[in-house]
Protein backbone atom coordinates (compact mmCIF):
# COMPACT_ATOMS: atom_id res chain seq x y z
CA UNK A 1 0.00 0.00 0.00
CA UNK A 2 1.23 3.41 -1.10
CA UNK A 3 0.54 5.77 1.86
CA UNK A 4 0.29 9.61 1.27
CA UNK A 5 1.71 11.38 4.17
CA UNK A 6 2.36 14.98 5.02
CA UNK A 7 6.07 14.39 5.03
CA UNK A 8 6.89 11.35 2.92
CA UNK A 9 10.30 9.90 2.58
CA UNK A 10 9.73 9.02 -0.79
CA UNK A 11 8.11 11.36 -3.74
CA UNK A 12 7.06 9.50 -6.77
CA UNK A 13 6.33 12.05 -9.98
CA UNK A 14 4.34 10.90 -12.51
CA UNK A 15 1.02 10.47 -14.57
CA UNK A 16 -0.84 7.70 -13.27
CA UNK A 17 -2.24 6.18 -16.17
CA UNK A 18 1.55 5.43 -17.59
CA UNK A 19 1.99 1.32 -17.10
CA UNK A 20 5.82 1.82 -15.89
CA UNK A 21 4.63 4.14 -13.54
CA UNK A 22 1.80 1.86 -12.14
CA UNK A 23 4.57 -0.89 -12.04
CA UNK A 24 6.70 1.14 -10.05
CA UNK A 25 3.86 2.13 -7.65
CA UNK A 26 2.72 -1.41 -7.03
CA UNK A 27 6.51 -2.35 -6.26
CA UNK A 28 7.05 0.02 -3.67
CA UNK A 29 3.90 -0.63 -2.08
CA UNK A 30 4.46 -4.57 -2.22
CA UNK A 31 7.54 -3.29 -0.04
CA UNK A 32 5.96 -1.42 1.96
CA UNK A 33 7.51 2.24 1.11
CA UNK A 34 6.07 5.46 2.07
CA UNK A 35 5.32 7.08 -0.61
CA UNK A 36 3.45 10.32 -2.07
CA UNK A 37 2.30 10.64 -5.35
CA UNK A 38 2.51 13.56 -7.42
CA UNK A 39 0.79 13.93 -10.30
CA UNK A 40 2.19 15.80 -13.45
CA UNK A 41 -1.58 16.05 -15.15
CA UNK A 42 -3.50 17.22 -12.10
CA UNK A 43 -0.46 18.89 -10.40
CA UNK A 44 1.84 20.37 -13.03
CA UNK A 45 5.68 20.21 -12.94
CA UNK A 46 7.50 21.80 -9.74
CA UNK A 47 9.84 24.42 -11.90
CA UNK A 48 12.04 24.13 -8.59
CA UNK A 49 12.37 20.32 -8.79
CA UNK A 50 12.58 20.25 -12.87
CA UNK A 51 15.48 22.36 -12.32
CA UNK A 52 17.42 20.32 -9.31
CA UNK A 53 16.49 16.96 -11.50
CA UNK A 54 18.50 18.53 -14.70
CA UNK A 55 21.00 19.43 -12.58
CA UNK A 56 21.77 16.13 -10.98
CA UNK A 57 21.01 13.47 -13.98
CA UNK A 58 21.26 15.80 -16.88
CA UNK A 59 18.75 16.95 -19.01
CA UNK A 60 19.13 14.55 -21.44
CA UNK A 61 18.43 11.68 -19.13
CA UNK A 62 14.48 13.38 -18.15
CA UNK A 63 13.19 14.00 -21.72
CA UNK A 64 11.64 11.66 -23.45
CA UNK A 65 12.68 11.91 -26.88
CA UNK A 66 11.12 8.53 -28.31
CA UNK A 67 7.28 8.97 -27.13
CA UNK A 68 4.56 10.36 -29.13
CA UNK A 69 4.17 14.03 -27.41
CA UNK A 70 7.73 14.36 -29.09
CA UNK A 71 6.81 13.20 -32.54
CA UNK A 72 4.04 15.82 -32.20
CA UNK A 73 5.97 18.55 -31.52
CA UNK A 74 7.69 20.61 -34.75
CA UNK A 75 10.93 20.73 -35.70
CA UNK A 76 11.16 24.31 -34.04
CA UNK A 77 10.06 23.22 -30.46
CA UNK A 78 12.10 20.44 -31.10
CA UNK A 79 15.34 22.11 -31.58
CA UNK A 80 13.97 24.21 -28.17
CA UNK A 81 15.57 20.77 -26.23
CA UNK A 82 19.12 21.43 -27.21
CA UNK A 83 19.72 23.39 -24.49
CA UNK A 84 18.82 22.61 -20.85
CA UNK A 85 16.83 25.82 -20.36
CA UNK A 86 14.95 24.75 -23.72
CA UNK A 87 14.52 21.19 -22.65
CA UNK A 88 13.37 22.48 -19.00
CA UNK A 89 10.73 24.98 -20.50
CA UNK A 90 9.58 21.92 -22.98
CA UNK A 91 9.11 19.43 -20.22
CA UNK A 92 7.65 23.01 -17.98
CA UNK A 93 4.99 22.90 -20.86
CA UNK A 94 4.55 19.79 -21.66
CA UNK A 95 4.55 16.54 -18.95
CA UNK A 96 4.40 13.95 -20.83
CA UNK A 97 8.10 14.48 -22.08
CA UNK A 98 9.35 13.81 -18.92
CA UNK A 99 10.75 10.24 -18.83
CA UNK A 100 8.45 8.22 -15.64
CA UNK A 101 8.78 7.63 -13.22
CA UNK A 102 10.91 10.40 -11.32
CA UNK A 103 11.96 9.23 -7.85
CA UNK A 104 13.19 11.38 -4.77
CA UNK A 105 14.41 9.22 -2.37
CA UNK A 106 15.45 9.80 0.93
CA UNK A 107 18.84 9.34 0.67
CA UNK A 108 18.65 12.88 -1.27
CA UNK A 109 18.87 11.36 -4.80
CA UNK A 110 17.00 11.28 -7.57
CA UNK A 111 16.36 8.43 -10.42
CA UNK A 112 14.43 8.56 -13.22
CA UNK A 113 12.46 5.43 -15.06
CA UNK A 114 12.15 1.96 -12.99
CA UNK A 115 15.01 -0.40 -12.50
CA UNK A 116 14.49 -2.96 -9.41
CA UNK A 117 18.02 -3.14 -8.64
CA UNK A 118 18.71 0.14 -8.20
CA UNK A 119 15.67 1.14 -6.34
CA UNK A 120 16.22 -2.12 -3.70
CA UNK A 121 19.78 0.13 -3.21
CA UNK A 122 17.51 3.52 -3.24
CA UNK A 123 14.85 2.06 0.11
CA UNK A 124 18.18 0.07 1.49
CA UNK A 125 20.04 3.22 1.94
CA UNK A 126 16.89 5.28 2.94
CA UNK A 127 16.45 2.77 6.09
CA UNK A 128 20.33 3.43 7.27
CA UNK A 129 20.08 5.78 10.40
Amino acid sequence: MIVAMNNPTTILYGIPNCDTVRKARAWLGERGAAVQFHDFARQGVPLESLGRWAAQLGYDALLNRRGTTWRRLSPAEQQRASDAAGACALMQAHASLIRRPVVEWPDGRTTVGFDAQVWNERLAAGSKP
